[in-house]
């Protein structure tokens, strides 16, 4: 029977497995920081619009007709400034992060490219472009998937070991990336608070599940600085660290360059980083290590799930 999307509401229930994070972690943190400047639909790309989702111009989502300059530069800080930012917090701590990277903005910044490859940072592709691949036809999306994949290999040195879309996936994109090969997982999912797998035509596809609520997409809708965010953050850690005596999880922190590289915002992280070094028995790690740790200690139970 060929691979559809179907909806679960059950997932693990009451009793989700326990995921023996190394040396006894009572909890797995990911922050992933988006690397999309430069890659979103512009008049320079032919789209006929400026794309300001996430920036100061308007919030989420939303688009210019024609050439929004102040919209194009607010992407620019992202990759001009930010990112370095960033970069510096996890330098300085000696953390690790995943960058969800977009192909084309990896090809319009070099010495960011180089910066990644040189930290060891894994990627978990966003696409070729930051784009909604739900819109995209199947044979669009397919050479969307191995552009991606070329333009990661070109400038990181290295190819993806990851697929996340740009606000979730279309109906083919779990087939398509499967087809294609080459992925430990995918992280198109919100529903969940551990890895589980599904199964893609005779295939076990590991899902590592995202989140938009423990992200800095956030201060777009609501949340006006960095102590909010703090907060909001420090919450969820503590109730997860807590529940992971009995309960460990896994917990998705993701990061916008454009978004929290501004030093007002920044200082929340810099403040999360270090009060999540002050607990003991928690893992900070790369999503690709969840992937690998989660496919060693709970592999694909067979080719009967999900169907």
């Amino acid at each position: 029977m060929p691979y559809e999307v179907r909806r679960d509401f059950v997932g693990y229930g009451a009793n989700p497995p326990n995921p023996k994070w190394p040396n006894g972690a009572r909890l797995a943190v990911n922050f992933v920081m988006n690397y999309e400047e430069g890659s979103e639909p512009s008049v320079q790309d032919g789209e006929g619009h400026t794309d300001i989702g996430l920036t100061e111009a308007h919030g989420m989502g939303q688009t210019i007709q024609g050439r929004d300059l102040a919209g194009e530069s607010l992407f620019e800080y992202g990759s001009r400034v930010g990112f370095w930012r960033v970069m510096r917090l996890f330098a300085e701590r000696d953390l690790p992060m995943t960058v969800y990277g977009c192909g084309l903005a990896f090809e319009r910044n070099p010495e960011a490219s180089a910066a990644i490859a040189k930290a060891g940072h894994d990627i978990c592709s966003h696409g070729w472009r930051w784009i909604k691949h739900y819109e995209l036809g199947e044979a669009e999306e397919r050479e969307h998937i191995r552009k991606a994949i070329a333009s990661t290999e070109k400038m990181i040195g290295r190819r993806p070991e990851g697929w996340y879309c740009r606000y979730g996936p279309g109906e083919n994109t779990r087939r398509l990336v499967v087809e294609e090969g080459g992925f430990t997982y995918d992280s198109d999912y919100y529903g969940d608070e551990l890895p589980f797998w599904v199964n893609v035509d005779g295939k076990g596809q590991l899902v590592v599940p995202y989140s938009l609520t423990t992200n800095d997409g956030k201060y777009m809708v609501g949340i006006g600085n960095a102590d909010q965010w703090f907060t909001l953050l420090k919450d969820s850690f503590d109730m997860l660290y807590r529940e992971g005596q009995t309960h460990p999880k896994m917990m998705s922190i993701g990061m916008h360059m454009r978004v929290i590289g501004h030093p007002g915002r920044a200082v929340g992280l810099e403040r999360l980083l270090d009060y999540m070094q002050k607990h003991e028995d928690v893992w900070i790690t790369k999503r690709v290590e969840i992937a690998k740790h989660w496919i060693k200690t709970h592999p694909y139970p067979g080719k009967g799930l999900n169907e």
